[in-house]
């Protein structure tokens, strides 16, 4: 029995690293799941790599089924994901309930991590722009191409990490800051469809079902995740 082969967002790793025994008896089928940012997984897909299922932002999503690579009756909204920050476990949590507090947090931190191609990383490089302190804050930051930004918090190599709540609790040795504040946070929905070369497109089915069903909401919560449909 082939392994069901998932190319999935770095935002749902936590979660779905957690549940892979219920995620294998809902599709009935052992699953090999591959995480990497959205941006990183798109040519990867236009280029002809195989997978059964993708789980990329609803953006992504609807770029490849208007491309004809996957099949927008199977896509389905799973998550919103909010941007977050988070320290070394142990470290001062800085104010960023405002804008405001934000943009001094960030000024005074003497590193800050983010991600170059993730979704949250795109977001936040927009966002310093729009507060005027993208010159300042690249001058001492560390921008990793992918991966998880909290990993150089732990080591050290960052006062201050940025990425998705999830990616960030998906990392031991952290604490959350928290999320960055509604006035100038971005919402990311994370969705799953099915490519029109999968192998498995039943099986792919079963698990789309699953991740979607109240039954892993709880894993996905706990995850930092909002189930969007879960039922």
């Amino acid at each position: 029995m082939s392994a069901l082969r998932v190319l999935s967002t770095l935002a749902v790793a936590g979660a779905m690293r957690g549940m892979v025994p219920r995620m294998e008896a809902a599709a009935g089928v052992p699953v090999a799941a591959e995480f990497a940012p959205t941006q990183g997984l798109m040519p990867r897909l236009r280029g002809g790599e195989a997978a059964d299922l993708v789980i990329l932002t609803a953006e992504g999503i609807a770029e490849l089924a208007a491309e004809g690579l996957v099949d927008p009756a199977s896509a389905v909204d799973l998550v919103r994901s909010h941007i977050g920050i988070a320290v070394r476990a142990g470290a001062p949590h800085p104010e960023i309930g405002t804008a405001e507090a934000l943009r001094a947090a960030l000024l005074e931190a003497p590193c800050v991590a983010y991600s170059r191609s993730g979704a949250s990383g795109i977001a936040f490089a927009a966002l310093i722009e729009r507060l005027g302190i993208a010159e300042a804050v690249n001058a001492r930051a560390k921008v990793i191409p992918a991966g998880f930004t909290a990993e150089l918090a732990v080591r050290g190599e960052a006062s201050l990490a940025v990425q998705q709540v999830s990616e960030l609790l998906a990392v031991p040795g952290i604490e959350l800051v928290g999320r960055l504040p509604a006035e100038v946070g971005t919402v990311a929905v994370f969705s799953a469809a099915i490519p029109r070369a999968s192998a498995q497109p039943e099986a792919a089915g079963r698990l789309i079902r699953f991740l979607a069903s109240a039954e892993a909401a709880p894993v996905l919560e706990a995850a930092g995740l909002e189930p969007i449909a879960a039922g």
